[in-house]
């Protein structure tokens, strides 16, 4: 027993090492996601940075509002919005952009510390320590607070301001007065109003419409030729600013505009949806407020703010990104479903969500407000009297291996995990690893000349070796006119839907191989990454003189340095290794390994055989390429081997039930009758 003491106080204080070394290297990235966001803003020309700045900033170089303040049409804001931007009208502009930009910043991390310490309780300790810097970095990549920093806006202030209200005011006045101030800057916060009214802070309700009605009463004395044209005229700014049709404005408003709607039919629509949405959203958010869940039932009023404003641009959306602090799910494979789509919807445009196919569209373009909707109305959020409400059920896939290099310090943490990948952290990784791949794949090109070179290498190589048959099977194929419509098709279209696929299907079927199969993969690929950086190779249709064709992309001027338009696409050097190929074996080979039926293993082995008949057919690569590709794909294997293991792992283990009872002995018959 008191071995298990000690091994529990070690085990304690490491976990509280491990904690310190993760909130340090989460500071770190907060601190270099900053100075990125600094330098992206400043090294900008002035006529680029802080755009919604330069509509007020006249020919002297200082800030100015218009007067009137609505003349152009450019400053969407509150008449007290600008009432408290005019002592700002002596600044230089210069020194005024860099100020906003690091006060901005400033404003960031106030309100990333504040979500962190509105998370509802209990809290673990590596919680409170990782929340500030994880809710910092996410505020820092999200769309709203990159387009607020580029533009120059004010959005993230009301935001702060009810935060603030809720979560930091010692008493209600003090609350009241915080969140009607962030209102008479954004009127749609009046919103909050009931939510304060319907759980018990009254004081702070009637303070809240106190304080907003005393601020645009100030704003109305100075200025009552410009609070005319904003309350009446514009009936709350409507109609200011960009097109309320356009992407930007992710209100219901302009999404019913978009849908091809107008005039009073859209306005009564608008009308009778957001009647709906404020009605539903707001009893949501009181019974998440009245379970403890205030964070979150601000977070779900924010969300019906967004969807019901007659105009919400990209910077005012954080109330979406704070939606992420609900929990949803029993299962711990579900848990993450929810954080992941709002911080890809939050972070990424919608171009980068969904492909680009008319029937997504209407998805795509108002993803953001769909989000926000769902946030609001629709997402079952656990309460915290819920069983799984602290651990969610879990599944167990496997019996994990043991890690092989865990007395290695930089690898004890390579160990062959069994459990369905967090879909957060797994979306995340894809999507950095796929941008890391386009862009070191179009950097890596090497120059015409020492392609041209390395092609010429690769046909000397090949005629020793007696493999040179792509001049043969490209002008072969090119005069079968059907064989060469379905290699072209074949070679266009393949390429990602079969990995895809196979991921999907073991992501969903086979978690404990997944992880195996991604690796394996994400191995394969990062070796192709370097013969892309290290050999850039000229494929066949791009060698001048050989009389190859281009049977997929059409005839390629190789006079010019570019080779036509195709090579604004991708890099057209990178031939060696042949990925097209690699991916395809891999398909072939993790279908053959994990699939029992034999009539499947077969159709799989067909996909790399067409895939290499297309890319040789087709004047795409060499046969070295094909070659170049199984071999980094039997080494992404190999290093998946020997770093975690095994493929083969045995079943989770069946824990031993209660033996069942002997059964009852009898009594023996008596001899009398």
């Amino acid at each position: 027993m008191a071995n298990d003491g000690h091994s529990g106080v070690r085990n304690a204080v490491g976990d509280g090492a491990g904690s310190e070394r993760a909130r340090a290297v989460l500071w770190l990235v907060v601190t270099a996601l900053a100075v990125r966001q600094v330098a992206a803003v400043l090294r900008l020309p002035p006529s680029r940075r802080l755009t919604d700045l330069e509509t007020w900033t006249g020919a002297d170089g200082v800030l100015h509002l218009g007067d009137p303040l609505y003349a152009t049409g450019m400053f969407t804001d509150t008449p007290f919005a600008g009432l408290v931007l005019k002592p700002l009208t002596r600044s230089a502009e210069a020194s005024l952009g860099v100020a906003w930009t690091f006060g901005t910043l400033l404003l960031v991390v106030a309100l990333g510390t504040v979500v962190a310490r509105a998370l509802p309780g209990p809290l673990s300790r590596r919680t409170r320590q990782l929340g500030a810097p994880c809710a910092i970095s996410l505020l820092m990549l999200s769309l709203p607070v990159r387009n607020t920093l580029h533009l120059g806006q004010t959005s993230i202030i009301p935001v702060l301001l009810v935060l603030l209200g809720f979560f930091v005011a010692g008493e209600e006045r003090g609350s009241g007065l915080l969140i009607g101030f962030g209102a008479a800057l954004q009127p749609i916060v009046l919103l909050f109003v009931p939510l304060l009214w319907l759980t018990g802070r009254r004081r702070a309700a009637v303070s809240t419409a106190a304080t907003f009605a005393v601020c645009t009463a100030l704003a109305w004395a100075v200025m009552a030729r410009d609070s005319w044209t904003y309350w009446a005229h514009h009936v709350a700014g409507t109609g200011l600013g960009a097109h309320p049709e356009g992407l930007a404005d992710q209100s219901l408003h302009g999404a019913l505009l978009r849908f091809g709607l107008a005039g009073p039919l859209e306005i009564a629509v608008f009308l009778v949806l957001a009647v709906l949405v404020t009605v539903l959203g707001l009893l949501r958010a009181v019974r998440y407020a009245r379970d403890g869940q205030l964070l979150l039932a601000v977070a779900v009023t924010g969300c019906v703010t967004v969807a019901v404003s007659p105009a919400t641009w990209q910077h005012q959306l954080l109330w979406v990104l704070l939606a992420v602090v609900g929990r949803v799910g029993r299962r711990a494979a579900d848990r993450m479903v929810w954080p992941a789509v709002v911080v890809l919807v939050m972070t990424l445009p919608g171009t980068m969500l969904l492909p680009n196919i008319a029937a997504v569209y209407p998805v795509r373009d108002n993803a953001v407000l769909l989000t926000a909707l769902a946030a609001a109305c629709a997402v079952p959020f656990l309460e915290r009297a819920s069983p799984h409400w602290g651990a969610a059920v879990p599944t167990v896939y496997a019996e994990p291996a043991p890690a092989r290099w865990r007395a290695v310090p930089l690898l004890r943490f390579w160990r062959r995990v069994t459990t369905r990948p967090n879909l957060l952290l797994e979306l995340l990784a894809i999507r950095v690893g796929y941008s890391v791949y386009s862009h070191i794949r179009a950097a890596a090109t090497g120059g015409r000349a020492t392609a041209e070179s390395h092609g010429r290498t690769v046909v000397s190589i090949e005629q020793t070796l007696h493999i040179d048959i792509e001049h043969w099977a490209n002008h072969a194929v090119a005069k079968i006119q059907w064989l060469d419509s379905f290699l072209s098709f074949y070679y266009e279209t393949f390429h990602f839907i079969v990995p895809l696929a196979i991921l999907g299907a073991l992501y969903v079927r086979r978690p404990a191989d997944y992880r195996w199969a991604r690796t394996s993969l994400s191995f394969a690929t990062l070796l192709g990454l370097v013969g892309f950086f290290f050999f850039p190779l000229a494929p066949p249709r791009l060698m001048p003189g050989l009389g190859f064709i281009d049977t997929v992309h059409g005839v390629q001027d190789l006079a010019h340095p570019d080779y036509g338009a195709m090579t604004a696409m991708t890099n057209q050097y990178a031939a060696m290794p042949s990925l097209h190929f690699g991916w395809a074996l891999w398909c072939g080979v993790v279908v053959a390994l994990l699939v029992p039926k034999r009539t499947l293993k077969v159709i799989a082995m067909l996909h790399p055989l067409l895939t290499v008949s297309a890319i040789v057919a087709t004047a795409n690569h060499w046969v070295l390429d094909a070659i170049g590709g199984a071999t980094v794909v039997v080494l992404g294997f190999g290093l998946t081997h020997l770093l975690a293991g095994r493929r083969t792992l045995l079943p989770p283990r069946v824990l031993p039930g209660p033996r069942p009872a002997p059964p009852a002995v009898q009594p023996e018959a008596s001899g009398a009758v």
